[in-house]
């Protein structure tokens, strides 16, 4: 009979792994069957953050995970902490973030006559994870390099794993050598690439449509740059991967997939070109009137994944490397003297120019002028996002987080509060609907706790505007859309914070510049007319 194990705890070993996947912060709400997976993580060099929903705490794991590259990580107990977790456990498959969801489980064979908060988890979470665990005696080290790897692998997503509470505190054996992170796949060859080389010299007119994957790859922007510069190819991009290419930068046409109005403005870009090139292009961000937005026969891809969507066809594909294989396709190629897009660009600005009277876009036009470069700003769904997605302003990678795939409400508080956290030197700015901020008001209280001086921008018409806008359109009557108005500025210093209204043109720069400069959280309340969007996008 072998020994007993005498190493570290399951809950250690879990620690450990993810200290050395680079964690720093966890997220969630405790429970008794995760106390000792909450000390093992204190005690490994990982920071738990408490905050006031299974959800919120999700998303500002993810925001951590934007700020250092680094799995998520949130922790949720048993029974309703679980199943509150569900929501961005979905939106992390969705928009490609590497969650690793961990929670308690009452012990198999309790379980089996105590059903007090009991349910199948896995059974649950297998359907929006790429992978669900049980730690196991002497195969917890195993289990997290598995877990770990999943969810890093191309596309990135989450990974659950349930944990038993007597396991937790149980020995383990020596931890083995921790496993290499998964490579990307490699760059195309053979005659398909050479056909696909031809292609490239003969166009005269190519664009690139720039996606969610490219940003997973190291210095993949500055790669994909360095091609789009070398050519003079305009770059097209979705709004999560806004800034990949600075967005004013000549070549930059803009982050797309919201907008009707950009729609007009960009889509006769790719009916113009003679060559497509889908560079980790995801069009789980985009519309439904970005279905076959080119011809497939001008097109060629680079993702990370099969093409199993049918959003878009192309007719060379490979699953490798995005910025390997766009410099596969256009190594030795000689520079093109590029091509009249220009008056797109133009046409973008004149559609998305502020107006001269108070309204979304002038507010939205004056906040944004008064952010340094560096800051991060995150956005909710609703109205405002789309205007927001729209402003050429991004100017690196990243500079813009928001919900893309779920489009989960609420979002945008949490995910820039766990980047500030997890970057305390870059200013982060959350723009949200009053609809939205009203879902996670506790969080204001998480806010302040933390003492991060994020910035929260309300934008305030007391409507679901986008939905009355498409009520209206559908010619229904106005029904569960319309609400009163909610004093936030005042809710923020009853939360510890600093509060602010804005009302007219000229109030909302020096208010965002105040706020940046303030040593606790500001919410800025700008009031909005009612159908303040109207026309804008």
């Amino acid at each position: 009979m072998s020994a007993p194990a005498t190493g570290p705890s399951a809950a250690d070993v879990i620690a450990g792994r993810l200290f050395d996947a680079g964690v720093r912060q966890a997220f969630g709400i405790p429970g008794g069957e995760v106390l000792t997976l909450v000390d093992a993580l204190e005690r490994a060099g990982i920071r738990f953050r408490l905050a006031k929903h299974e959800n919120a705490a999700g998303f500002m794991a993810e925001g951590a995970w934007h700020a250092t590259g680094a799995p998520a990580v949130l922790v949720a107990t048993v029974g309703p902490g679980l199943a509150n977790a569900f929501n961005v456990a979905a939106n992390a498959e969705q928009d490609r973030v590497p969650l690793i969801l961990l929670s308690g489980m009452i012990d198999p064979a309790e379980a089996l006559t105590f059903t007090h908060q009991v349910f199948d988890h896995a059974a649950v979470f297998r359907t929006v994870c790429k992978a669900s665990f049980r730690a196991e005696q002497g195969a917890v080290d195993a289990m997290m390099d598995k877990a770990i790897g999943l969810a890093m692998a191309p596309r990135k997503g989450p990974v659950h794993i349930d944990l038993p509470v007597a396991l937790a505190g149980a020995a383990q054996p020596a931890p083995r050598d921790r496993r290499r992170p998964p490579a990307l796949p490699a760059a195309p060859a053979g005659p398909a690439l050479e056909t696909a080389r031809a292609r490239f010299a003969a166009s005269r007119r190519p664009v690139i449509m720039a996606g969610l994957d490219i940003l997973e790859e190291p210095d993949g922007p500055a790669r994909l740059r360095a091609v789009a510069e070398r050519h003079a190819i305009p770059v097209v991009t979705t709004y999560k991967a806004k800034g990949i290419l600075p967005e004013d930068h000549p070549l930059a046409l803009g982050g797309h997939g919201l907008s009707p109005k950009s729609d007009a403005a960009v889509l006769p870009v790719f009916a113009e070109a003679d060559l497509v090139i889908a560079a980790g292009y995801d069009p789980i961000e985009m519309r439904i009137g970005w279905r076959d937005p080119w011809d497939p026969a001008k097109a060629i891809e680079f993702a990370h994944a099969p093409n199993t969507h049918d959003m878009h066809h192309a007719a060379l594909s490979w699953v490798c490397g995005v910025a390997e294989g766009l410099e596969a396709l256009t190594a030795d190629a000689a520079p093109k003297p590029g091509w009249d897009h220009a008056r797109h660009r133009e046409a973008l600005a004149a559609a998305f120019a502020p107006g001269d009277a108070w309204g979304a876009d002038r507010a939205i036009a004056e906040l944004l002028a008064a952010l340094p470069p560096e800051a991060v700003t995150t956005a909710d769904s609703g109205a405002h996002r789309i205007l927001l997605s729209q402003q050429p302003y991004a100017r690196r990678p990243r500079a813009l987080l928001q919900s893309t795939g779920l489009c989960t409400m609420g979002c945008a508080l949490p995910l820039a509060l766990g980047h500030r956290l997890a970057d305390p030197a870059r200013p982060a700015v959350a723009f949200m609907g009053d609809a939205g901020l009203e879902m996670v008001l506790g969080e204001l209280a998480t806010l302040r706790d933390s003492g991060a001086p994020v910035v929260v921008v309300v934008l305030a018409d007391r409507s679901l505007a986008l939905i009355e806008l498409k009520q209206r359109r559908m010619g229904l009557q106005n029904a569960g859309v319309d609400f009163a108005a909610t004093d936030f500025a005042g809710l923020a210093e009853l939360f510890g914070g600093r509060g602010v209204r804005v009302s007219a043109p000229g109030e909302a720069g020096p208010a965002m510049a105040a706020a940046l400069e303030a040593e606790r959280f500001t919410l800025i309340e700008v009031a909005l007319p009612r159908r303040a969007y109207d026309g804008l996008f």
